[in-house]
């Protein structure tokens, strides 16, 4: 059993589980590496760090800085790889790539997930790939025991649903709003339905993202049945107002953490 199954399946888990995102390398690498500590101090219970990319079409104005921020400060693949395993040396919480077909096969998909493996890295999202083209990348992912996440949106077929269900492993990434990430003031009827739409075809736990960021947004996932919520926009938010403090960044990560992990 892997971190990632292991996580959803531990008894004393409070439904639904805190999965937090933040791109790796923002603003730089020592910086990312106490954001990610923070996160994971505050409770977290799945760590997604996004290697940042330039054209991250999936992500809306608050993530995309953070790439260019992270890529102004010379983060790499290496780079990320090195924090992962920074992260490691404390902590066994799960820990997924959420990032983008390009950065995979420019290094080599077996390479890029034989050094995601070694490093520490459990789920891979590649953001842009179709379930259609997704053989090899899964073949490799089983290979280095790591698990393919796959994104659902409310415009996903049924019979789109199905492949990707088949297809996937550790957590489904159902995109809770029309569009890309950022902060929403509430959760969309669209996305419950959304989540039973899926429900009905697999068993594999289902997370909610894009758009959640309050307790009242979590408390709404978990009555509906969710077994996970991702949220990224609204730490990135954190991380961006605290640019010149790192130590109140650090504080409010947590604190926030804490408060979603209530809610």
């Amino acid at each position: 059993m892997g971190r990632i199954e292991t996580a959803f399946a531990d008894a004393s888990l409070k439904k639904p589980a805190f999965i937090g995102f933040t791109v790796a390398g923002d603003p730089d690498k020592a910086t990312s590496i106490r954001i990610a500590r923070a996160l994971i101090a505050g409770g977290t219970d799945i760590l997604e760090l996004g290697v940042p990319f330039s054209d991250p079409v999936a992500d809306g104005p608050t993530i995309q800085k953070a790439d260019e921020r992270a890529l102004a400060a010379d983060t790499t693949p290496d780079t990320v790889f090195e924090i992962v395993r920074e992260i490691r040396r404390e902590s066994e919480v799960p820990i997924v790539f959420l990032t983008y077909y390009n950065i995979v096969h420019r290094r080599g998909i077996g390479r890029f997930y034989r050094e995601a493996r070694d490093a520490g890295v459990d789920g891979i999202l590649i953001a842009d790939m179709p379930v259609e083209e997704s053989g090899e990348i899964c073949a490799v992912a089983a290979q280095y025991s790591i698990d393919p996440i796959f994104l659902i949106t409310q415009t996903t077929s049924d019979e789109r649903i199905k492949k990707i269900a088949a297809k996937a492993r550790g957590y489904l990434y159902l995109v809770a709003v029309l569009g890309v990430t950022g902060v929403r003031d509430q959760v969309s009827d669209g996305a419950i339905d959304l989540l039973h739409r899926v429900r009905r075809h697999t068993t594999l736990p289902l997370a909610l993202g894009f758009g959640i960021s309050t307790p009242a947004h979590a408390e709404t996932c978990a009555r509906a049945g969710a077994d996970g919520v991702i949220v990224g926009s609204a730490i990135v938010d954190i991380i961006e107002r605290n640019l010149s403090n790192p130590d109140s960044m650090v504080q409010e990560l947590q604190e926030y953490v804490r408060i979603m992990k209530r809610g």
